[in-house]
């Protein structure tokens, strides 16, 4: 019970207090120092969602979470493609929305275990109830990793381009967002074909989802969802 009410009340505080740290990137510290990294450093700089690229915002969506204006945490339609693509065997393909990936990278571990995913649920719930559509967008884009140890957008441009994310191109937003999936494995300074290939089919989907206008849905009380469309871009 006490517990349920601690986490309702950080919860609560997060809609306008920035996060100092983060569950990963804590987990990320005490890994590196396991690893005698003595030296390592956690890239992070909160900025608020206007001081960010719209392109930066846009990616993101297109790359991560296509129906994000329109669901409320969870999209069950990507859920449901999910378990016919991973019942057919091959890649597990998964289905989180951007609001489940910021209830597992603020309070949880990496892992794909059932009582982990349980949890981001109720957390995930708990986000949708208490926070604005911009703000879940804020959070995400200032504590997703793009790179070992760089967290959120205003460290990767910083890091990648030199300059703040209110400056970040079209081009430069999808490739930050290409390596969403694996930051540690692909890299941002010497994109492989691999993050090629997914940094071009976001930048289609940004074109296709209507450019910056599209943000403004998430101003909507309840935008009205597309019939049909492409939510996950290539792995």
């Amino acid at each position: 019970m006490w517990a349920a009410a601690i986490l309702c009340g950080v919860v609560l505080a997060l809609r306008w207090v920035p996060p100092p740290t983060t569950a990963f990137m804590m987990s990320d510290r005490i890994g590196a120092m396991w690893d005698g990294d003595f030296a390592y450093r956690n890239r992070y700089q909160w900025v608020p969602l206007e001081k960010i690229s719209p392109q930066a915002a846009l990616a993101v969506i297109a790359s991560e979470d296509q129906r994000f204006p329109f669901h409320a945490g969870f999209d069950f339609e990507s859920i449901r493609q999910a378990v016919r693509h991973n019942a057919r065997g091959g890649k597990i393909r998964g289905a989180s929305t951007l609001s489940q990936q910021v209830a597992k990278n603020l309070f949880l571990w990496r892992g794909r275990g059932w009582v982990r995913k349980g949890i981001e649920a109720g957390i995930t719930g708990l986000i949708e109830l208490l926070w604005p559509k911009e703000r879940i967008l804020e959070m995400y884009l200032n504590i997703a990793e793009f790179g070992r140890g760089t967290y959120g957008v205003q460290a990767a441009a910083q890091r990648f381009y030199g300059k703040d994310a209110a400056r970040l191109t079209r081009r430069e937003s999808a490739t930050l967002a290409a390596v969403l999936p694996a930051p540690k494995q692909w890299r941002v300074d010497a994109p492989g074909p691999r993050v090629q290939r997914r940094r071009d089919a976001i930048m289609t989907q940004m074109r296709l989802l209507g450019g910056a206008s599209f943000l403004r849905l998430l101003d909507d009380d309840e935008p009205t969802a597309p019939s049909r469309r492409d939510t996950r871009t290539p792995q």
